[in-house]
């Protein structure tokens, strides 16, 4: 599959420096790109790379025209218009439609005729399959499970009972969606285990990495909103609600009940408190801690980076020198 440059330009309302009848075939590095290749800068640190690109055309912006030796494509946005493109050439495959012989599909479930059900994979009583939807190799659907139009499970996704996931969503290998909460009430026997007779909400166009973990409701539905991003090894809690279009990293854990507006953005292995409200527009930097609600729109931080072990301590001695100084200073004035 091909685009010519003036097909691009159009398509995605980019200018265009260079020839309209250019064709490029796939996406590429500015380092190793190739002529047929069409390759971004987004940023700076590859300068260097676009100075000497072999690309048939670059995405980039205006302010970096004048380094690109090659044909160009024009934008504010070129990361953005870049994965367009990308999407573009290289596309998700598509299964064949159809059940394969090895599945195992209840006769209570609907299956749309254009969906794909994979092989040795399950599809319990009354779940619904719409149109265009792929069930993977090996994926588990429990019971009154509704898969949304064109959603794309990929192998050994394991999705149980009444969860309900938006069109165009795609869910990576490993991931399951549904098991019970960590609720668990305290006796002088031990501990209780609280019935988990909640769901799962997922919104549309929502994707979800591999062995990623999503828990069920307590009571109520924990809710993912649309276009949320969430990357591997993320576990969500029960009654969590997140808004639409945020996006978090690797291995970020959220605990039960909190809530975490729209847009936000959240690094790698941050840890949420329960029980908390984040409201829209927080980024929050990786291997935070959150141990209270957020307010206020902005970009926040915790923790200490990395030193030498010898300046750690150091660091560590003084931070509770001043804290002993201070708890010591406020129990004086209260007497």
């Amino acid at each position: 599959m091909s685009f010519s440059l003036g097909e691009l330009a159009v398509r995605f309302g980019c200018e265009l420096r260079g020839s309209p009848d250019r064709r490029v075939e796939h996406v590429a590095t500015l380092a190793h790109a190739g002529p047929t290749d069409i390759s971004f800068l987004a940023n700076p640190k590859y300068g260097r790379d676009l100075k000497a690109t072999g690309a048939g055309a670059v995405v980039l912006d205006a302010a970096v025209l004048d380094a690109c030796p090659v044909d160009a494509l024009i934008t504010a946005t070129p990361y953005a218009i870049y994965a367009r493109i990308a999407q573009l050439l290289h596309p998700m495959a598509r299964f064949a439609p159809g059940i394969h012989p090895t599945a195992l599909v209840e006769s209570s479930a609907d299956v749309d005729p254009t969906a794909h059900i994979g092989a040795f994979a399950v599809v319990g009583s009354g779940s619904k399959v719409a149109a265009r939807a792929s069930v993977g190799t090996h994926c588990v659907l429990g019971s009154e499970v509704i898969l949304g139009e064109d959603v794309q499970l990929a192998p050994r996704v394991t999705i149980l009972d009444r969860v309900q996931i938006g069109a165009r969503s795609i869910i990576h290998p490993g991931a399951v969606i549904g098991a019970d909460g960590f609720g668990f009430a305290q006796d002088p026997e031990g501990w209780i285990k609280v019935p988990q007779i909640g769901a799962v909400v997922i919104g549309t166009d929502v994707e979800i990495g591999a062995n990623t973990t999503i828990d069920r409701g307590a009571i109520e539905h924990t809710q993912i909103g649309d276009g949320v991003k969430l990357d591997n090894l993320i576990q969500i809690a029960h009654n969590v609600r997140i808004g639409a279009h945020t996006i978090m990293a690797a291995c970020v854990g959220v605990s039960g009940s909190t809530q975490i507006g729209e847009r936000c953005m959240f690094g790698g292995g941050i840890g949420i408190g329960g029980h908390l409200t984040i409201c829209n527009d927080v980024s929050i930097t990786g291997f935070s801690m959150v141990s209270h609600s957020i307010s206020k729109p902005g970009i926040y931080s915790g923790g200490i980076p990395i030193e030498p072990a010898r300046d750690w301590r150091r660091i560590v001695a003084w931070l509770k020198l001043n804290s002993r100084k201070a708890r010591d200073s406020k129990e004086s004035k209260d007497d």
